[in-house]
């Protein structure tokens, strides 16, 4: 009897391999491990926020529509946090997107602002956060592309014959992405062209 069911184990085992679930388990945590570097990375972005609006203020006091944006943007995707368990819902996703494109949005106007206040930008705390801004950019840009080709490699792998069959058997459902007009919006990190000649720095008002 012991014999009989070690080898319908083993056969239920072997089954489930040959028709993908381990390969589907791998994917799976694949998403989850790349959309958690997605996640570190607009983190570490929304934590330069703070310091980089309060050195703006200190030289653009007359900004302030633009820092109480950044500001807003910033507060705004503070509360919106997508778990990998979450992924699965396009409109939660949807939502995050937009979120964080809002924030991105901003700081480019924020950047470009900057433009306007030589002392500003000869700063060397603004020249530090400024780098780090550009740098976390390009690292959400990596990591957002590596979880792009995770899911892509995830649906792939559930809708292909087996392990369609396998997939629907134990839930596992095709996981929305990043939407390509989103995906523009959001990929363009705030720059900064030191070299640029800056324009008149807005007269004080009393």
């Amino acid at each position: 009897m012991k014999l009989f069911r070690a080898l319908a184990l083993l056969l239920v085992v072997t089954g489930l391999s040959g028709c993908g679930y381990n390969a589907i388990q791998r994917q799976d945590e694949g998403v989850k491990t790349a959309w958690s570097e997605v996640i570190n990375q607009y983190q570490r972005r929304a934590d330069l926020v703070p310091n980089l609006v309060n050195t703006v203020k200190g030289y653009a006091q007359h900004e302030e529509k633009v820092l109480i944006e950044v500001t807003q943007a910033r507060a705004k995707v503070g509360t919106m946090q997508l778990s990998p368990d979450a992924l699965n819902d396009p409109q939660k996703l949807q939502e995050f997107q937009a979120a964080q494109g809002q924030l991105s949005s901003a700081l480019s106007r924020l950047m470009v602002v900057s433009e306007n206040y030589p002392q500003l930008k000869a700063d060397g705390l603004f020249q530090n956060l400024q780098a780090q801004l550009e740098g976390t950019e390009n690292r959400i840009t990596v990591a957002r592309n590596r979880y792009i080709q995770a899911v892509q490699e995830y649906n792939v792998l559930i809708r292909s014959f087996p392990n369609n069959l396998t997939a629907k058997m134990f839930g596992y459902q095709v996981k929305p992405n990043f939407t390509v007009e989103n995906e523009k919006a959001i990929a363009t990190a705030p720059t900064v062209d030191f070299n640029a000649t800056p324009a008149p720095a807005p007269a004080a008002t009393h």
